[in-house]
């Protein structure tokens, strides 16, 4: 999602030199994957999750696939307090981000390393996307430990709803970072003040065309199952494999405009193979990453639940 970003400079150094881009202007409603495609992405790693989850998770796909969207439920133009809290979440333009602030461990220091490297404004002209994955991921693990350590009466029941909330709500980032729109500046057609040799569309419809009407016309459950892998990873360091995610989804950035100069993402329009497969991947790569951020939650939440054993017998 992506909502209405004034007309800002910022600068900040890239190899060394100062670079000046400007940001386009969005419009005012919000663009997404659509819940089409968050529903059908949290649906595809649903089916690819190990026997030893919880069954309360595994039997839970409706729910997360209803919660999957939920962020961009949220949105309305009355409660300023509330879109601004996280508004900022839904993306991460890197084009404005210094390599040493990947390094940040958490959502406020990143921002004093943006800060510190001249960008202004950074909140909005940078976005917190992997940190909200990061936030809720370091949350989902530690709801996980809790229901290990729980009994069977009625706070586990109270502990698996908190699970499925945050699950639910996880699933909406990691399928966003998928889509590359929400990882550079040129979210909604190639932003203005950058060089745009190719001619690449400057659209302000192109975000909201290619993730919502082109899936919702042309993609449906059936085009994602075939690319799934049979089980998800164990990630060893979360920070740098979420980063990594985003990167690549960035490296998609020129071949999404690429298809759209070449082919359109007019979802009136019968699509080309190439634009159906690269979005089915897009989609895929979504939810393979989050059935492996589940995973990894619940595998590194019994070292977590062991810790607390272990510090409630010293206590």
């Amino acid at each position: 999602m992506r909502f209405k970003r004034g007309l800002m400079m910022a600068a900040l150094p890239v190899v060394g030199a100062a670079i000046v881009w400007g940001l386009a202007v969005a419009k005012s409603a919000p663009a997404r994957w659509g819940s089409d495609g968050h529903r059908m992405a949290t649906k595809a790693a649903m089916e690819i999750l190990p026997d030893e989850l919880p069954p309360f998770l595994r039997e839970a796909g409706e729910q997360l696939e209803y919660l999957s969207p939920e962020p961009d439920r949220w949105y309305s133009g009355n409660f300023e307090a509330m879109n601004e809290a996280w508004r900022f979440d839904h993306y991460i333009d890197l084009e404005r981000v210094p390599s040493r602030a990947r390094n940040s461990t958490n959502r406020y220091d990143f921002l004093e390393a943006l800060y510190g490297a001249g960008v202004e404004r950074p909140h909005d002209a940078v976005g917190f996307l992997p940190f909200r994955i990061l936030e809720l991921y370091q949350r989902l693990t530690t709801g996980f430990a809790s229901w290990r350590l729980s009994g069977s009466g009625a706070e586990r029941g109270w502990i698996e709803a908190r699970i499925l909330n945050d699950a639910g709500l996880l699933s909406h980032y990691v399928v966003d970072a998928a889509q590359p729109h929400h990882t550079t500046i040129h979210f909604n057609g190639w932003a203005q003040s950058t060089p745009n040799p190719r001619g690449f569309t400057k659209d302000r419809d192109f975000h909201s065309q290619f993730e919502s009407g082109f899936v919702r016309a042309h993609l449906s459950y059936r085009d994602l199952a075939p690319l799934m892998p049979d089980a998800p990873r164990k990630l060893g360091d979360v920070s740098e494999s979420v980063w990594d995610f985003i990167e690549s989804s960035h490296g998609m950035v020129e071949k999404l405009y690429e298809l759209e100069k070449e082919f359109g993402f007019d979802p009136r329009e019968r699509p080309h193979p190439e634009t159906l497969e690269f979005v089915a991947f897009r989609l895929a790569e979504g939810a393979e990453m989050l059935a492996t951020i589940w995973w990894t939650a619940w595998t590194n939440s019994e070292d977590l639940a062991d810790q607390r054993r272990e510090g409630n017998r010293g206590s």
